[in-house]
């Protein structure tokens, strides 16, 4: 049985502890946090009128394609039906304009779309079909070095704000000028055309504690595993045979946590590889993600709604977390890719609310803002590769991989660092 140090216990940390303690090993998960989950966790908060409320540290969101974190969760013995609100791909608006998918096989389920869309003229419907058509005939494949705004051009300004945008800042966090357009053809193959419901949207029911992290913190206790949060590793150290951790020995090592943190404990190793290593991740960019909760207002017509982004008006999208098991009347508005400072941001989002929603006595909750939430998905971007050293690997989303910045890329890369740890 092998010693496997995690250092990390996000998603993609949790996901890897998991896999490795079911292959044999013995696994010491360690964490910064007092609590589990990374930059996917609960957060508690309390109302104006003083009552508390179980919130997140952003407002996130899931698609019918996230296979494997879909698949973990059963593992874990948590229903994705119980606790995940799913709907068809929706980007409407306040006044109902916009498109939203059916539950039809794909690529029926886009044409419909398209062709349902309100708001569009013929010539915007044209547009994206004939593009979304070219998209497939090329394999979904173009020039790395081409930009999301490049890839789009033929496209009229109504479906780059109404669909593009919207699509590529929720998926990549990155404005469609500095966005990877490879990338974003990759999100929409497995999206749309994939399977069937592959696109539909999975909104959580719960907090993010309880979606998963609650859940793999009991699996991996139940199961042997040791974790120690509350605790920064401050440096690693190569043996003849073994690694240290902080002068505490293992046969091997995972890096699951954030990049910076990953490019400080490569780099302590010293050794020449996970030197270059550590310089790639430090290279990395990174892009702020503002989550602005209030409440006070009335249900929206739906959980989720399209906003109309611009100068002044901050937020992409709402959520009516009332409608999603939290108490009515609490929304959550994303800003992704967000500049401003956390201040500037809610009196902003507070003023698009009552401007685009009609809510003029919002009550503003919390704001919370990620600054290096995501790493900028840019076209031809380096990525820091799995294999860091002997017996060091690294997962994240921000690992050498086909996704941007998500949950399912997370989930799937701690699968596979748990993979090259090899057997028990």
């Amino acid at each position: 049985m092998s010693r496997i140090a995690v250092i990390g216990a996000g998603w993609a940390g949790l996901a890897c502890a998991i896999e490795a303690t079911r292959a044999g090993h013995a696994v010491t998960l360690f964490e910064a946090a007092r609590t589990l989950g990374g930059r996917a966790r609960a957060l508690p908060a309390q109302l104006p009128d003083g009552r508390p409320v179980m919130l997140d540290n952003g407002q996130h969101i899931m698609v019918g394609a996230y296979s494997a974190t879909l698949a973990l969760m059963r593992e874990l013995g948590i229903d994705p039906g119980a606790v995940l609100h799913r709907m068809p791909l929706t980007l409407r608006f306040a006044d109902g304009d916009g498109l939203q998918l059916p539950h039809w096989p794909p690529p029926l389920d886009l044409l419909a779309g398209i062709l349902g869309a309100r708001g569009w003229s013929w010539r915007d419907k044209l547009a994206l079909a004939r593009s979304a058509l070219g998209w497939r005939l090329n394999g979904f494949r173009c020039d790395p070095g081409s930009s999301v705004s490049a890839l789009c051009a033929p496209l009229t300004p109504r479906v780059m704000a109404e669909l593009i945008e919207p699509l590529c800042i929720s998926a990549l966090n990155t404005p469609i000028e500095d966005a990877s357009g490879e990338v974003f053809l990759r999100v929409l193959h497995d999206a749309l055309f994939a399977g069937r419901g592959g696109a539909d949207l999975l909104l959580p029911r719960v907090d993010l504690g309880t979606l998963l992290p609650d859940g793999a913190q009991r699996w991996l206790l139940q199961h042997g595993a040791e974790i120690r949060s509350g605790v920064r590793v401050q440096a690693l150290a190569r043996g003849p045979a073994l690694w240290q951790i902080d002068g505490e020995r293992f046969e091997r090592v995972v890096l699951a946590c954030p990049p910076w943190e990953a490019a400080r404990l490569a780099a302590s190793a010293a050794l020449p590889e996970t030197s270059a290593w550590s310089q790639t991740a430090q290279a990395l960019q990174h892009e702020s993600i503002a989550t602005v909760y209030a409440t006070g207002g009335t249900a929206l017509r739906a959980p989720l709604l399209a906003l109309r982004a611009g100068a002044g008006a901050p937020a992409q999208f709402v959520f009516d977390r009332g409608q999603l098991g939290g108490p009515p009347g609490l929304l959550a508005f994303v800003v992704s890719a967000s500049k401003d400072e956390r201040e500037i941001l809610q009196q902003q989002v507070l003023a698009q609310a009552r401007d685009q929603l009609g809510l003029a006595a919002l009550q503003p909750v919390q704001t919370v803002v990620e600054r290096r939430a995501t790493f900028a998905c840019t076209p031809a971007l380096a990525r820091p590769r799995a294999q860091v050293g002997p017996g060091l690997v690294a997962c994240g989303d921000y690992v050498e991989g086909p996704y941007p910045a998500t949950i399912e890329g997370a989930v799937r890369s701690g699968r596979t660092a748990a993979a090259a740890c090899g057997p028990a």
